[in-house]
């Protein structure tokens, strides 16, 4: 597949100095500790986004286009999303070690962004990466529908908007190369279900335990207030959350007739709740 943009210019969409962090109402978020693992968690799982970055820019070499967006403006993209939540982390929670506890999340974050952890062809990895951009864009909406602290709503708001965009670029790319693969709905189907399954995956819980490990040492090893912590978190984005919206990019690249798709979302949105839900 030939590149069709080979010399486009990329350029992130805001930048962190566009965030005004003198203006964070303290009072609103200061003690809110189910915000901070939110965010802490996720400005870790951002940081370490070039280890699965580079793994799609090399499975996706043989074709400039995807591999210059992926590397210039994904990745750029992605790594700004967990500087400027690692910036916001610091100015509410100053005595938090943010870059202690990242590495201590990064040894063993490293081990779950594996090659091998790739689709079988290009067309359902780009099918995968449409459900993980729903899953994210998901999240960062219902952060900002969550708070009242008014730097974070925008922060949030700023990075769903960015995953929606990268939605619609996979989106792009996997239409592309289904119809070279010719891959089949049931197929398409198969990837989409197990990848919405994982939406909760080992990624937020090893950031969860790596957070609550250098922010309250005393209960590191408590698996029962792990699970607690994790289900108020759930509970934000699950109360948060459109799932009108979700459903739709979840079923998208399905590309199902009218009357097919109505008999479908059943079984997926049911799918959702099981995700959001457990």
């Amino acid at each position: 597949m030939e590149s069709q943009q080979p010399h486009q210019q990329y350029r992130p969409r805001w930048r962190i100095a566009d965030l005004d962090f003198s203006r964070i109402d303290l009072q609103r978020v200061r003690h809110d500790e189910n915000t901070f693992y939110l965010v802490t968690c996720a400005s870790f799982v951002e940081s370490g986004s070039d280890l699965y970055t580079h793994n799609l820019i090399d499975f996706f070499h043989d074709n400039e286009e995807v591999a210059t967006w992926l590397r210039e403006q994904w990745e750029v993209e992605e790594l700004q999303h967990g500087a400027a939540l690692r910036a916001y982390v610091g100015h509410v929670w100053p005595e938090f070690d943010w870059q202690q506890a990242y590495d201590s999340f990064l040894a063993e974050y490293a081990g779950y962004c594996k090659v091998e952890l790739l689709e079988p062809t290009k067309a359902l990895e780009m099918a995968a990466r449409c459900v993980v951009e729903t899953g994210t864009a998901t999240y960062y909406r219902a952060l900002s529908r969550s708070v009242q602290e008014p730097v974070l709503q925008e922060l949030a708001a700023r990075i769903s908007n960015d995953e929606v965009n990268h939605y619609k670029h996979f989106y792009q790319y996997f239409r592309q190369y289904r119809r070279r693969e010719g891959i089949g709905r049931s197929r398409v189907l198969g990837t989409l279900s197990r990848r919405t399954l994982e939406m909760r995956n080992e990624d937020a819980d090893c950031a969860i335990r790596h957070a609550l490990k250098f922010r309250d040492p005393a209960r590191a090893g408590d698996v029962a207030y792990l699970r607690e912590l994790s289900a108020r978190m759930s509970a934000t984005v699950r109360t948060n959350l459109t799932p009108d919206m979700t459903l739709k990019m979840i079923l998208r690249p399905l590309e199902l007739p009218p009357k097919v798709q109505s008999w479908v979302q059943y079984p997926i949105r049911q799918l959702m709740h099981y995700v959001f839900l457990r």
